[in-house]
């Protein structure tokens, strides 16, 4: 494999029969999007526990990939077995871990900040899939790759560490929040390498709709001892709302549009843009709810943000794989 080939310039030399206007469409689309997650989940924190609202929210998902999922089956396409399912239920985990612990993280930061934090996610995956994919770790060696990873990591830290306590008068985050934060993103990037493998094979809505019934199965049991199954009838219709639309936007359809973006312009463009998401997740997380960044959070979220896009530019093909997961 030729590393020196840039990955934009490869990407759109395999599509030549592309759809650009529809592959733009659907990037610009999808950035939007994964801009607004954690305002959704700030915003329900007021009505559900982390539990209530993750089972609820991939529950909805679940029912909104299904008809496709059906679709697709009647078109002769594979139906779902155990097969499929075994090849699934491992990368559900940290994803139930990962879900869980983001709605915690921000109870400790606002959303816009996290938003900017999750992009070290870019980071943990290309050094789990230098792990699980051993002829890939010629990259590790590439100047790129080594300066991405400690400025997204330096970055990473700041962005946190620089987050006022909201519960006290300290001028850092408080370590449980910190600890939670990394966690989430950590096990975003698990999943992230984890599901290369079933996505391969079974297929996108396939795969996806075999995540979403396990995670919803999986967050049904936690949810009955930890959280509380009943709060759609104590939220209101309002709070209720909002749930589905962040389920059927966040997860189904972005989902389902990213895709098609990576199929019409490729995945490193595709992933690129997506560093887009925090500067919007930021506008609006101000807007609406009064979120400021210090001096120092906006340092390190640009150290951040330029480790970030170092390491996409060189990282395993294996990681830019399973970037169409999220």
């Amino acid at each position: 494999m030729n590393y020196k080939t840039s990955p934009l310039r490869s990407d759109a030399a395999s599509r030549p029969s592309a759809n650009l206007s529809k592959g733009y469409s659907a990037v610009f689309a999808t950035v939007f999007i994964w801009s607004v997650p954690s305002l959704f989940m700030f915003y329900l924190n007021r009505y559900y526990d982390p539990w209530a609202q993750n089972f609820y929210r991939y529950s909805v998902a679940c029912i909104a990939i299904t008809p496709l999922l059906f679709y697709q089956i009647r078109r002769g396409g594979p139906g779902i077995d155990m097969h499929a399912v075994k090849l699934c239920l491992l990368p559900c985990l940290p994803n139930v871990v990962h879900q869980v612990t983001q709605v915690m993280a921000l109870f400790y930061i606002g959303p816009g900040v996290y938003t900017i934090f999750t992009r070290a996610s870019v980071i943990f995956t290309a050094l789990l899939a230098l792990a699980f994919f051993p002829e890939e770790r010629v990259v590790i060696r590439q100047w790129q790759f080594q300066l991405g990873t400690l400025l997204g990591l330096i970055g990473a830290f700041g962005v946190i560490w620089f987050q006022a306590n909201a519960n006290s008068h300290d001028h850092h985050v408080a370590l449980p929040g910190l600890f939670i934060a990394f966690t989430a993103t950590f096990c975003w990037a698990l999943y992230g390498v984890l599901i290369k493998r079933p996505s391969a094979e079974l297929g996108s809505i396939r795969s996806f709709g075999v995540v979403s019934f396990i995670t919803s199965t999986l967050l049904f049991p936690l949810t009955l001892a930890f959280g509380k199954i009943g709060t759609p009838f104590q939220a209101g219709v309002e709070a209720n709302l909002v749930l589905i639309i962040s389920a059927v936007t966040c997860i189904t359809l972005a989902h389902v549009l990213y895709y098609v973006a990576i199929r019409e312009i490729g995945v490193a463009l595709s992933q690129s843009l997506q560093l887009l998401c925090p500067a919007i997740a930021m506008a609006l997380s101000a807007w609406l709810f009064g979120e400021r960044l210090t001096h120092a959070q906006l340092w390190s979220a640009g150290i951040l943000l330029i480790g970030a896009f170092l390491a996409m530019r060189t990282k395993p093909i294996a990681t830019a794989e399973t970037a169409e997961n999220i």
